[in-house]
């Protein structure tokens, strides 16, 4: 074999300066997936569980004053709810017109604000009867709801967040939403948690951690376990979507389409 060496050594550099001289695009390119991700991969622990209604088609989950509210969709069964959340019941509700597909929920001010998905109307509420003040017309789909203390956020199913204000509900800034640099799809709910804009991935068993003033995901819970634990339970679960945080308490709760459960998480937020 080593008289075939001289022979090799020339093949070999032949070979190298062939393909130095070839185009340079494709030799220099990077794949996308080999860049190393700004986004943090953030672990949580599963503190409690509660049970939660199955007929329950969950679109806005939030706790305000120790209180779990929760606006669930479908037409026909669309309904906004006062909860108790040891045992799931119903402490009050209010149905909407089979016309309205309820969706997200927030509270700021005593006033609730609740999104319909299709029909472009917002609903608000005096929080102590449900009773309706006033509606308010939005151009887009509604998704979901939360506040950040002064501005309403919405989301509606796009790479964006909207801020709108409370009392006109007139349209201040509309927030693109990226992950290393490309739109995050399928925002969903919503909850506002120390400076930080938390939502449901629709269709993922994904929570995004967003910074409001960039639109940067800087952190993701990848929740496929918990979804996992609650299939088994009840096969006909449905997608992961519903988070709730107790300001008072510093809890964070999730739960999602007809799940059987509504679960307490701790995590580094």
């Amino acid at each position: 074999m080593k008289t075939f060496l001289p022979f090799l050594l020339i093949a070999s550099l032949f070979f190298t300066l062939a393909c130095n001289n070839s185009d340079t695009t494709n030799t220099e390119a990077t794949s996308p997936t080999s860049a190393k991700s700004s986004v943090a991969n953030i672990s949580y622990s599963v503190v409690n569980s509660y049970p939660h209604d199955t007929s329950s088609f969950t679109e806005g989950l939030l706790i305000y004053n120790n209180q779990l509210f929760e606006s669930t969709g479908n037409y026909g069964h669309s309904k906004l709810l006062q909860e108790d959340l040891k045992t799931g019941k119903a402490i009050r509700q209010l149905p909407l017109e089979d016309k309205f597909f309820g969706e997200g929920i927030t509270i700021l001010h005593d006033t609730l604000y609740q999104l319909t998905w299709k029909e472009h109307v917002v609903f608000v509420y005096s929080l102590k009867d449900f009773k309706k003040i006033k509606e308010f017309t939005l151009n887009t789909e509604g998704w979901s709801l939360t506040n950040d203390g002064t501005n309403l956020i919405v989301s509606d199913g796009s790479s964006n967040l909207f801020f709108y204000e409370p009392s006109t509900f007139r349209l201040l800034r509309t927030q693109g939403v990226t992950e290393d640099g490309t739109p995050a799809i399928n925002i969903n709910e919503l909850e506002y948690i120390n400076g930080y804009v938390y939502a449901n991935q629709w269709q993922y068993n994904d929570i995004l951690k967003i910074d409001p003033s960039s639109g940067q995901v800087v952190g993701r819970l990848d929740l496929t376990e918990l979804v996992n634990r609650v299939k088994s339970k009840d096969p006909q679960a449905d997608v992961l979507n519903g988070i709730a945080y107790d300001a008072a308490t510093k809890k964070v709760y999730v739960t999602g389409k007809y799940w059987p459960e509504l679960y307490e998480i701790a995590f580094s937020y």
